[in-house]
């Protein structure tokens, strides 16, 4: 039994231990072959991380106008004052006076790309109060002497200037320069003299454009920096539109014929300008302006011209005499206009500034001399600049 048992168990361990082997067929398939192409249906698309700022837009806009605007505000008042009592006036003399003289500029230049356009505003107006002596009447009818303080103006102008330009080259540009030249209030022939037969100038009587067109030079050193305008083709206007003070006061500012309020001159132009700081501080500024206008072109067409001087006081004597026809008047040549305006600021401190100017003026249409005007203030003045 046991014999058998250890057979039986050998046998199990030999049939257990054999390999298993199955045979498996597998039938033939036969299938096409077709190319297969994937297609991205989905458009891409890139996103930041950044967002729109409303106060970052602002900045660079703000930094944009900075950079293409470039503005400068300044404004004054200066005077003088001399005051005496009465008891002193009668020891030692003296007399009361008050000098008041208010400026005002504006200096703006836009600058896109190659295009330039400059804007300036300045303006002047003064007065002084000194005692005059007055004849008075009273109520009898009689005749007396008073001495009263009146009020005159003695500066009184302002002057707005546009001036479009396109640069062509890195000091080179070409453009235009309009200017427009006139007075605020009422002018008259003295203190005591301030009636309506004794009114001499107002706004627009004389009033004055000029219109040029040509090239720009700007010396590119800082040490140097002047501008010279030269205009080939330029226009310079004459305006006196008070028939008053044209035809009954006898003020025609160049003007021959007395129906007519104004003159127009075509030539040719030359405008050269100044203007630079000294020092960290600014404490001193000089600006001066030369312009030269020449009507040459009107010149040409001239009726009833006379060169020489004799020859033409003999031809204006008898013109004098004869029915006074304003087309038959003997004329001079047309004469060049000139005109150089200086300024020369000292700085005492930021608010306190002391102011010397010197205006030299030709228009032999006006006046056969030089006119010639000099200014010396100290007052009060400020000034801002955006950069």
């Amino acid at each position: 039994m046991k014999f058998t048992t250890k057979i039986l168990l050998v046998l199990s361990l030999i049939l257990v231990g054999q390999s298993v082997e199955a045979q498996i067929t597998i039938d033939e398939v036969d299938a096409k072959s077709d190319s297969v192409k994937f297609k991205n249906q989905m458009k891409s698309t890139s996103v930041e991380n950044e967002y729109f700022n409303r106060a970052r837009y602002k900045a660079e806009r703000a930094a944009i106008r900075k950079e293409r605007n470039y503005l400068e505000f300044s404004s004054g008042i200066q005077g003088s004052l001399t005051a005496y009592n009465d008891p002193w006036i009668e020891t030692s003399g003296g007399d009361n006076s008050i000098a008041l003289v208010a400026t005002l500029g504006l200096k703006h230049i836009f600058t896109k790309n190659l295009f330039t356009i400059e804007t300036k505003f300045s303006a002047k107006l003064g007065y002084n109060r000194m005692k005059v002596e007055t004849t008075q009447t009273d109520a009898d009818g009689n005749e007396y002497t008073d001495s009263e303080g009146i009020w005159f103006k003695n500066q009184d102008e302002f002057e707005l200037s546009v001036a479009p330009s396109f640069k062509m080259s890195k000091n080179w540009s070409y453009g235009a320069i309009a200017k427009f030249r006139s007075q605020f209030i009422n002018g008259y022939v003295s203190r005591t003299e301030q009636r309506k037969e004794h009114l001499k100038s107002k706004f627009m009587t004389p009033g004055y454009f000029d219109l040029s067109l040509g090239v720009t030079y700007k010396c590119p050193k800082p040490k140097f920096p002047v501008t010279i305008n030269l205009s080939p083709i330029a226009l310079n206007a004459t305006f006196a539109s008070d028939e008053q003070i044209r035809k009954i006061n006898g003020y025609t500012y160049g003007i021959e014929d007395p129906d007519k309020s104004s003159k127009w001159e075509g030539g040719s132009s030359i405008q050269i300008d100044f203007d630079r700081t000294f020092g960290k501080t600014e404490y001193l500024r000089y600006r001066t302006m030369i312009y030269g206008f020449y009507g040459w072109i009107s010149d040409i067409g001239q009726e009833n011209k006379i060169s020489d001087y004799r020859t033409y006081r003999e031809a204006y004597e008898k013109w004098e005499q004869g029915p006074k026809d304003i087309k038959n008047k003997p004329r001079l040549p047309i004469h060049p206009i000139a005109r150089w305006t200086n300024i020369l600021d000292i700085k005492a401190t930021k608010y306190l500034t002391t102011t010397i100017s010197f205006e030299l003026y030709y228009n032999r249409a006006q006046h056969l001399s030089v006119q010639t005007k000099t200014l010396l203030s100290v007052g009060l003045t400020y000034t801002f600049k955006n950069k």
